[in-house]
C-alpha cells in the first residue's frame, strides 16, 4: 500500500454556529509500512490565542501544525462544542491508510509521553491531554472538546457535556477506546446481542461485546442457539433429545427403563449431565411382568419375555398355566373323591363319577336313580348339563324330557303334557296336550300325536323320520321310490339292485345271491333259511361263507380299508404299505393311511391320527369305540325285533320307545317275551347303563342281552321279583324263579 496523507479537508476545528472550516494538513507522517501503530492527535490552545495540532505515532511526534487561526473573535464562553471533522474518506479511514491498513492499536500507548502535562487536572487551559496523570492508555480526554471520526458529508453537531460550577464543564463521560469519537458511549444503545454486556474499547469499532448467553454461540454481537443435542448427545438412547432456544431437554426414559428427565443449557452442561436410564426388571415387579403368574418370565433390556409354564403347571400364556393334573397321586388328581380318571393324555384328564353319583367327574353328587343327573344341583364351573338337578330324582330319564316345561320330567309327571288328563288314565297323547282326546282311528294314539291319525298303527313306526308313520307313508324309506314299486320298501336303495332277481333288493335280501322271495329266517340271525348253513368255524356268529375272517373270531366284521379282509386277519388294516405289527412296522396309525409315518411329538402315534385314531371325526376322548369308525355312540334307534313266543296272540308283541337320541329305550306294554337287538355289531367294549322297572302292576322278566348270534344263541342277564308258575300247563309247566339269572 502506498503512502497517503490525511485528507486536505481535515482535521478541522469549527466552533458551533460559526459555520467556517479551518483546515490543518499533516503531511509528513509517512508510516504506511503495513505494521500496527499507536497514534495520538494532541490539540492545544483551544482557550488561548494559538491553536496547535500535534500527531504522535508510537509515542513519537511525527508532525505538527502551530499557529492556526485564532478563535478569539468567537465568544468562547458561549461555545457549546467544537468538532474535529475529517475529509471525504473519514479521518479513521485515512489514518488506517497512513498506518498501512491496521487500526488494531489506535490509541493504545504502551508509554505515555504526556504524563503530568496538561492532564485532566489542567483541563481549563484548553489542552486536550492524551493521557492521565496515572498513565492511562487512551485517546483524547479531559477537555471540553468533542472529537469525532465522521466523514465530512455526515458531519453534524454534538452537544457539549453539561457545564459545572463557574462555567466549567462537568466531568466528562468515559471515552470509547478506539479512534476519535463524539463524547457519546458506543454502548448506548447497546449494539450487542440481547443480554450481552458491552464494553467500550480503543479498538475498532469502539466497543467490545461480552460472551453470548449460555446456550448460545457467536461473537457477542450476533448469537445463535447451540444445538446441545447434536454436540453432546445428552439423552439416553431411545429418549428423544429436544433442542430449545436456549438449552435442551430429554424426553422421559423409554418404556422398560426408569431414570431422570434431564434439561439444561449449554454444551458443557449437556456433556456433564447426561441422562441415565436403568432397565426395569418387570419380572420382579410383583406382577411377573404381565406373564401368567405360574409361567417363566425372563427379563430383557427394556422389556421381558414370557416363557412356558413353570414346572408342575400346564397350559400357555393364552389359556393360562394351571396346576398340572395327574391321576398318579391324590394331590394332583383333579377328579372328585366320588369320581375316577377315565384317561390321561398330554396333560389332559377326563374324569367320570362313580356309579350312584353324577356330575362332570371333577364334581360329583348323589344320583339315586342312576340316570346321570344328581339329586341336587352341583357347582360345576364348566356348566356341564350333568351338574343340573335331576327333574325325576327317583325315575331314570337320561334325556330329562319335560313336555310341559313344568320342571318335572315326563317319566315322573302324572300329567306329562299338562292338559289336565292323567297319563295312566285315559290320555291317548301323554306328551301332547289334547283335552278333547280325539282319536279318528282305533289305535291307542289320539289324533294330536298319531303319525297316522286315520290308519291304526300302535307301533307308530316312522322309518324315514318324516313325521308320517310307515302305515300311511307311500314311501316308507324315503328313497324316492313308492312302496309298491320299491324292492326294499323299508331300506333306502334308489338303484334297486337285485342280483338273484327274487323281487327283494340286495339291500334288504337275507340271501342276496339265492332267490328267497319269502325271506324266511327261523332263527332270526338275519341270514335267510335258504342260504343259512349254520357253519361257523370260529364261532363268532358269522357263518363261514359270509365271514371276512373265517378262522379268527371277529363278530364286528370291521374292515377299515374295505378290501374284503377283516382287520383282525389283515396285516395292513389301512393298506398304506406299512404292516400293522411286523417290521418295518408297527404302523403308528393302523387305521389311517400314512406311509410317511410322521410323528412330530415322538409319542408313537402318527400325526394324522393323534386325536382321532379311527378317523370318524369324533375325538377319541368322546368316542365310545375309538378304534372303530362305525361306532361312536350308543344308539338304540335302529334295532331288530326278535319275537320269542311266535305262537298264539294272547298278548301283543313288545312296544319299544326310543328316547334321548337313541341312548334310552323303554318297553311300554305288557307283552309277549321279545328282544330288541341293535344291527350294529361291535366288540371289545365296556358297556354301562341303568335298568329300571317302573311299574307295580306286573312281575315279568326284564333284562339285557349280549353276544347275540341268533334267537337260540345269546347271553342274557335277567331278573324277576317273585316266584311265578305259568298259568298254562302245556306244552309243559313253566316256573319262574326270583332273583338275578
Amino acid at each position: 500500500m502506498g503512502t497517503e496523507s490525511l485528507s486536505p479537508e481535515g482535521p478541522a476545528l469549527v466552533p458551533r454556529g460559526y459555520n467556517k472550516l479551518h483546515s490543518v494538513n499533516l503531511q509528513h507522517a509517512h508510516v504506511a509500512d503495513g505494521q500496527s501503530h499507536s497514534i495520538i492527535v494532541r490539540l492545544s490552545g483551544l482557550r488561548g490565542d494559538m491553536l496547535s495540532v500535534e500527531l504522535y505515532v508510537d509515542c513519537k511526534q511525527m508532525d505538527s501544525s502551530v499557529g492556526l487561526p485564532e478563535l478569539s473573535e468567537i465568544p468562547l464562553a458561549e461555545v457549546e462544542s467544537i468538532e474535529v471533522r475529517t475529509g471525504q474518506k473519514g479521518f479513521v479511514e485515512s489514518m488506517k491508510l497512513i498506518l498501512g491498513g491496521s487500526m488494531s492499536r489506535v490509541g493504545a500507548l504502551s508509554e505515555c509521553p504526556f504524563q503530568g502535562d496538561e492532564s485532566i487536572h489542567s483541563a481549563g487551559n484548553g489542552t486536550a491531554a492524551p493521557c492521565t496523570e496515572q498513565g492511562q492508555r487512551g485517546g483524547l480526554t479531559g477537555s471540553p472538546v468533542h472529537a469525532t471520526a465522521r466523514s465530512a458529508v455526515s458531519a453534524g453537531e454534538a452537544p457539549l457535556p453539561p457545564r459545572g460550577a463557574k462555567g466549567r464543564p462537568a466531568s466528562p463521560p468515559p471515552w470509547p477506546s478506539l479512534g476519535f469519537h463524539e463524547h457519546r458511549s458506543r454502548c448506548n444503545p447497546n449494539p450487542c446481542f440481547s443480554g450481552v454486556d458491552c464494553m467500550e474499547t480503543y479498538e475498532y469499532p469502539g466497543y467490545r461485546c461480552g460472551p453470548c448467553p449460555p446456550g448460545l454461540e457467536g461473537n457477542g454481537t450476533s448469537c445463535a442457539d447451540i444445538n446441545e443435542c447434536a454436540y453432546a448427545n445428552p439423552c439416553f438412547p431411545g429418549s428423544k433429545c429436544i433442542n430449545t432456544a436456549p438449552g435442551f431437554r430429554c424426553e422421559p426414559c423409554p418404556r422398560g427403563y426408569r431414570g431422570n428427565t434431564v434439561s439444561g443449557v449449554g454444551v458443557d452442561y449437556a456433556k456433564a449431565s447426561k441422562q441415565v436410564c436403568t432397565d426395569i426388571d418387570e419380572c420382579n415387579d410383583g406382577n411377573n411382568g404381565g406373564c401368567d403368574p405360574n409361567s417363566i418370565c425372563t427379563n430383557t433390556l427394556g422389556s421381558y419375555k414370557c416363557g412356558p409354564c413353570k414346572s408342575g403347571f400346564v397350559g400357555n400364556q393364552t389359556s393360562g398355566c394351571i396346576p398340572q393334573k395327574s391321576c398318579s397321586t391324590p394331590t394332583s388328581n383333579p377328579c372328585d373323591i366320588n369320581g375316577f380318571c377315565m384317561f390321561e393324555r398330554n396333560g389332559e384328564i377326563s374324569c367320570a363319577c362313580n356309579v350312584g353319583w353324577a356330575g362332570n367327574g371333577n364334581v360329583c353328587g348323589q344320583d339315586t336313580d342312576l340316570d346321570g343327573y344328581p339329586d341336587e344341583p352341583l357347582p360345576c364351573i364348566d356348566n356341564n348339563k350333568h351338574c343340573k338337578q335331576d327333574n325325576c330324582r327317583l325315575t331314570p330319564n337320561s334325556g330329562q324330557e319335560d313336555a310341559d316345561n313344568d320342571g318335572i320330567g315326563d317319566q315322573c309327571d302324572d300329567d306329562a303334557d299338562g292338559d289336565g288328563i292323567k297319563n295312566v288314565e285315559v290320555d291317548n297323547c301323554r306328551l301332547f296336550p289334547n283335552k278333547d282326546q280325539q282319536n279318528s282311528d282305533t289305535d291307542s294314539f289320539g289324533d294330536a300325536c298319531d303319525n297316522c291319525p286315520n290308519v291304526p298303527n300302535n307301533d307308530q313306526r316312522d322309518t324315514d323320520s318324516n313325521g308320517e308313520g310307515d302305515a300311511c307313508d307311500n314311501d316308507i324309506d324315503g328313497d324316492g321310490i313308492p312302496n309298491m314299486l320299491d324292492n326294499c320298501p323299508r331300506v333306502p336303495n334308489p338303484l334297486q339292485t337285485d342280483r338273484d332277481e327274487d323281487g327283494v333288493g340286495d339291500a334288504c335280501d337275507s340271501c342276496p345271491e339265492m332267490s328267497n322271495p319269502t325271506q324266511t329266517d327261523m332263527d332270526s340271525d338275519l341270514v335267510g333259511d335258504i342260504c343259512d348253513t349254520n357253519e361257523d368255524s370260529d364261532g363268532d356268529g358269522h357263518q363261514d361263507t359270509k365271514d371276512n375272517c373265517a378262522e379268527i373270531p371277529n363278530s364286528s366284521q370291521l374292515d377299515s380299508d374295505n378290501d374284503g379282509l377283516g382287520d383282525d386277519c389283515d396285516n395292513d388294516d389301512d393298506n398304506d404299505g406299512i404292516p400293522d405289527y411286523v417290521p418295518p412296522g408297527p404302523d403308528n396309525c393302523r387305521l389311517i393311511p400314512n406311509p410317511n409315518q410322521k410323528d412330530s411329538d415322538g409319542n408313537g402315534v402318527g400325526d394324522v391320527c393323534e386325536e382321532d385314531f379311527d378317523n370318524d371325526t369324533v375325538v377319541d376322548q368322546l368316542d365310545v369305540c375309538p378304534e372303530s369308525a362305525e361306532v361312536t355312540l350308543t344308539d338304540f334307534r335302529a334295532y331288530q325285533t326278535v319275537i320269542l313266543d311266535p305262537e298264539g296272540d294272547a298278548q301283543i308283541d313288545p312296544n319299544w320307545v326310543v328316547l334321548n337320541q337313541g341312548m334310552e329305550i323303554v318297553q311300554t306294554m305288557n307283552s309277549d317275551p321279545g328282544l330288541a337287538v341293535g344291527y350294529t355289531a361291535f366288540n371289545g367294549v365296556d358297556f354301562e347303563g341303568t335298568f329300571h322297572v317302573n311299574t307295580v302292576t306286573d312281575d315279568d322278566y326284564a333284562g339285557f342281552i349280549f353276544s347275540y348270534q341268533d334267537s337260540a344263541s345269546f347271553y342274557v342277564v335277567m331278573w324277576k321279583q317273585t316266584e311265578q308258575t305259568y298259568w298254562q300247563a302245556t306244552p309243559f309247566r313253566a316256573v319262574a324263579e326270583p332273583g338275578l339269572q
